[in-house]
């Protein structure tokens, strides 16, 4: 065995060449354990509050010596990204027990990952945060839930989606859009929870206008959300923890009422993307991840449905280096919204020698580096190249947990020509370092009526038309 973890990559960020590759390094962890005889079985179980159970089943090598840090290194990082790629208040490490106490720790109120213990915990899951140890042999069984949500074009409905400087929404016909309006709102900075009530209302009045009814309603925001409960969101930020669980909680609830009671369905942003996708492109296995003010996902699953994951990328470690770029909302280093987003494009800024003024906000500084790259600038070219060697071994290490074979890329970041240079740099990567994902992977970006008419048609298929009803405008 050697005495450390070294990963050689063939491909350096050009303007983060110290950036050390999950993909690479879990690699290197694996070779290890080859040579170790296969190592030790262990399986990670994580349970949600609708009983629903993944279970990721790997190996960790004998727990001793110098390998009692590199054991430590990958156990955290693998939950840290099982936590956000599908959620769970209870974590069961089936294995080595030692490893279940390191868990302990760092899962904690006063650990490294106290932002994750609570958020998984009291905010998601409204219960404590749990590590739990077993035996290899008494871990939980797999019990996956997807939701057949969507693709349900049938009749007069509403489609709707609720960003953080616009709120859209959509009448469709038949799965034809028939009107579409798109209305500037501040919500992050909204206190008072009737803001949020009377614009999302707004929102469906207006395309009500344009049917002769409504049959069902659809949307899509960002944040969790569980069965239509909203759990937690950049949207609602403002709003007092009491008001929040009084009127924003159930706040589809109270507006699916307004409308008669009609079928209602509202689910997280990128779930919507990826199914949005998934119609577009007429097949299923969809990954979709949008590079925007942060990074948001959703998946469709190789069966074509939506599941109860979470699948918030902008929180799973791409990057290893101990010392990675830090996220200033959870704490950790190394994770995606700062490597896929306009962070990432703010942070580069320095190194690409690109000086723009410190109190510009982050999109005005993306704009600026577009109009750079559109001239011609090489520094802002590098800044598109850094990230598409980022996003190269990223993909490779979504591989090791997603069934996917389409991949829908967008987001501002990826607007105009920079974003072509992402992709063609993140396909060298995956050339060079993983052919055999190279092959079997179709990058997929929509053009600007595809994004704005399919999310809307996406949004407003989710619901099922449980009986033929006619429903008045409110």
């Amino acid at each position: 065995m050697s005495d450390s973890i070294e990963v050689h990559p063939k491909f350096r960020p050009v303007l983060d060449p110290e950036f050390v590759s999950a993909a690479l390094w879990n690699r290197a962890y694996r070779a290890l354990l080859k040579d170790a005889g296969g190592g030790r079985p262990l399986a990670l179980a994580l349970e949600r509050s609708d009983g629903s159970v993944s279970v990721f089943r790997g190996a960790t090598l004998p727990h001793e010596g110098a390998a009692i840090e590199w054991n430590q290194r990958y156990i955290e990082r693998l939950v840290k990204f099982l936590l956000w790629q599908k959620g769970g208040f209870r974590v069961t490490v089936a294995g080595e027990p030692a490893l279940a106490d390191y868990l302990r720790g760092v899962y904690a109120p006063e650990g490294a990952r106290a932002f994750d213990y609570r958020f998984m915990g009291e905010r998601v899951y409204g219960r404590p945060m749990e590590i739990v140890a077993a035996s290899f042999d008494a871990a939980p069984a797999e019990k996956e839930t997807a939701a057949p949500l969507g693709r349900h074009l049938e009749g007069c409905r509403i489609g709707f989606d609720l960003g953080a400087s616009d709120r859209k929404c959509a009448a469709v016909v038949d799965g034809q859009v028939v009107f579409s309006d798109e209305t500037p709102w501040t919500p992050g900075a909204q206190s008072d929870p009737q803001y949020h009530f009377d614009g999302i209302h707004d929102s469906l009045r207006r395309a009500a206008a344009h049917l002769s009814r409504v049959d069902a309603i659809g949307g899509s925001a960002a944040g969790v959300y569980v069965a239509n409960e909203v759990r937690v969101g950049s949207l609602y930020r403002s709003i007092p923890p009491d008001l929040f669980d009084r009127r924003i909680r159930r706040l589809f609830f109270d507006l699916q009422a307004a409308w008669g009671g009609v079928p209602f369905e509202v689910v997280n942003d990128g779930e919507v993307t990826a199914l949005a996708g998934s119609m577009a492109l007429r097949d299923s296995a969809v990954l979709g991840v949008a590079m925007g003010s942060s990074l948001a996902a959703g998946f469709v699953t190789p069966q074509g449905n939506i599941t109860t994951w979470l699948n918030e990328l902008a929180f799973v470690p791409v990057d290893y280096r101990a010392d990675a770029p830090v996220d200033e909302w959870s704490g950790d280093g190394g994770v995606g919204a700062q490597y896929f987003s306009q962070q990432a494009v703010g942070r580069l800024l320095a190194p690409a020698g690109i000086d723009l003024p410190r109190e510009m906000p982050l999109p005005v500084k993306l704009e600026q580096v577009q109009k750079l790259m559109a001239a011609g600038d090489l520094r802002a070219r590098r800044i598109y190249e850094t990230i598409g060697v980022f996003f190269g071994y990223a993909i490779a290490t979504y591989a090791g947990f997603y069934d996917f074979r389409n991949l829908l890329v967008l987001g501002r970041v990826m607007t105009g020509e920079g974003g072509d240079v992402i992709l063609a740099q993140a396909g060298e990567v995956l050339a060079a370092e993983f052919p055999e994902l190279a092959g079997a992977i179709r990058f997929h970006i929509p053009d600007e009526k595809e994004k704005r008419h399919g999310q809307a048609i996406a949004a407003a298929s989710l619901p099922a038309l449980q009986i033929q009803e006619t429903h008045a405008v409110s």
